[in-house]
């Protein structure tokens, strides 16, 4: 009898271990949408769900289970077909933490404690009809470090895709604010006003900047957001969004490095293997992966990221952090796996160069990026396993897409070392970009790395007068990875002459721009 007791102590006691270290619930239709799963609800199979690095399959009846600890985030990967219940500020709801004693102590707030492990935590979703060709909104790095630049960024990016039609989603990729994190908030009203499902990810300057290891220096992040880890579909798009900041640096226990810890690594592992391989993969962190052997990011880290991508042919990354925009392709010489280079795109941001240069007619910061890109963001269009990527300008017409340089008045027959120059945002090495002159014969012109002029003349503005302008001054140039040059012609008749430009994009998508300059007799 006694023996009888003691194994069934035991049981009792491993059934009570059991039930503290598993978390169990249902992915189920959400028919009547009120967020609890009802009796006439039925569970959906086959949907993923992660603790943020084990992912499995729900059961015939909608049933998941997973280890759990004291620090989880729990998360249903959305299925094509399906959509997510989302909060009053449009932020998509699809997860649940567990932290039962809460963040810790830390400069802002965290998490509050959750206290006991629900029965069952269940996600509800929505059946929707999903075209495959949709298109996503991306904002780089919007980064307000005080008040005065949420507005900026709430009347100079939001207010211009507010309630915008046939966008399926945005997705802003890190530096959500600038180190003061009690924006968060400011941030989430400004970005709601968008009216569309939301993602965001984290950045450098989002981090508790306090925190002793780098599981911790999300939890402010997490409070606002959920898991700085997760992914979900859309059509034939699998979209793994990650924490790419790791701090403190391990070199110095200061500062941050671009990399993946072993559980996100592992994470995005287990989560591939339920990815079809002909479905797009797009990745989207906040530091670019940058070139091998640069100081930027983790070289293993890089390398254990393509090797887990090399068995799909259609893949994509995402990026912000640079204040530049840039088109990176990686090869086999970069360790790439794939047969076609894989496409890397590091946004340019909507803060621009951080909320400097003149002010606009609206008392807005033009904040043109060093390289000579304007502050704007981007539309990916996907249809299907293919995407391609549209820039828009902030305050400018969808078609304004480069900018021209030209001197406007040129000597008639003197040789001169003037050139025209043509920032072409989008653009990329092997591009092609002609240009001609006076309906005459398109010729290419000539891919160079060096500061844009144009960029240039706005900021040298601010050093050659003799009166303060309103604003902060910009920036110093720096080379831009998509600019052109080509020759001037200065043995036409005197007078005006036209400059047309024709650039095409990676995309096989045509844009045009127009200048034009004068030629005079040489003053005497």
């Amino acid at each position: 009898m006694r023996k009888y007791i003691i194994t069934g102590s035991v049981i009792l006691f491993s059934i009570f271990l059991s039930a503290q270290s598993s978390v169990k619930g249902y992915v189920f239709e959400d028919i009547n949408q009120n967020g609890k799963k009802d009796r006439r609800e039925k569970g959906i199979p086959q949907v993923a769900v992660t603790n943020g690095q084990e992912v499995v399959l729900t059961n015939a009846a909608g049933k998941y289970e997973l280890p759990i600890g004291q620090d989880n985030i729990i998360s249903v990967i959305k299925p094509s077909g399906y959509s997510i219940g989302k909060n009053e500020d449009n932020l998509p709801q699809f997860f649940y933490i567990h932290k039962p004693e809460g963040s810790p102590e830390s400069e802002f707030k965290g998490v509050v404690p959750t206290g006991k492990l629900p029965k069952s935590v269940d996600f509800g979703l929505t059946s929707s009809e999903e075209n495959e060709a949709f298109t996503a909104l991306i904002f780089g790095d919007p980064q307000p470090y005080t008040q005065q630049e949420v507005d900026y960024f709430a009347k100079g990016i939001v207010a211009e895709v507010e309630g915008i039609k046939n966008v399926s989603f945005g997705l802003s990729l890190g530096d959500l604010v600038g180190n003061d994190l009690d924006l968060f908030n400011p941030y989430i009203n400004a970005v709601k006003r968008v009216g569309i499902p939301w993602y965001n990810l984290l950045g450098n300057h989002d981090l508790n900047f306090d925190a002793e290891t780098d599981e911790l220096s999300d939890e402010t992040f997490e409070a606002h957001f959920g898991p700085a880890n997760y992914a979900f579909n859309y059509g034939k798009v699998h979209f793994i969004v990650l924490d790419d900041v790791i701090y403190p640096d391990p070199r110095d226990d200061k500062g941050y490095w671009g990399g993946f810890r072993k559980d996100q690594l592992q994470f995005i592992k287990n989560d591939l293997e339920l990815v079809p391989k002909d479905h797009l993969i797009v990745l989207a962190f906040h530091i670019p992966l940058s070139e091998p052997n640069g100081d930027a990011f983790i070289d293993e880290d890089r390398q254990a990221l393509f090797n887990l991508l090399k068995d799909f042919p259609n893949t994509l990354s995402l990026s912000a952090h640079t204040h530049i925009q840039k088109q990176d392709f990686f090869t086999t010489e970069d360790g790439w796996k794939g047969k076609e280079p894989h496409h890397h795109y590091n946004v340019g941001t909507t803060s621009g160069d951080w909320y400097s240069g003149k002010l606009d007619e609206e008392g807005i910061p033009i904040s043109t990026m060093r390289d000579g890109t304007p502050k704007g963001y981007a539309f990916i269009n996907f249809n299907g396993n293919q995407y391609d990527i549209d820039y828009k300008v902030a305050g400018k017409p969808k078609d304004y897409q480069m900018q021209v340089f030209a001197p406007k008045v040129v000597a008639n027959n003197r040789r001169t070392q003037a050139g025209i120059f043509v920032n072409f945002f989008m653009g990329a090495e092997g591009n092609e970009v002609l240009y001609r002159i006076d309906n005459g014969e398109w010729k290419e012109m000539s891919y160079i790395e060096a500061p844009d002029p144009s960029y240039a003349e706005l900021v040298y503005e601010w050093d050659a007068t003799d009166e303060l302008m309103p604003g902060r001054r910009s920036s110093n140039p720096i080379k831009s990875q998509h600019l052109w040059r080509g020759n001037i012609p200065y043995k036409l008749d005197v007078g005006e002459h036209s400059i047309e430009i024709k650039a095409i994009d990676m995309f096989g998508k045509t844009h045009t721009a127009e200048t034009s300059y004068r030629l005079e007799e040489p003053a005497k």
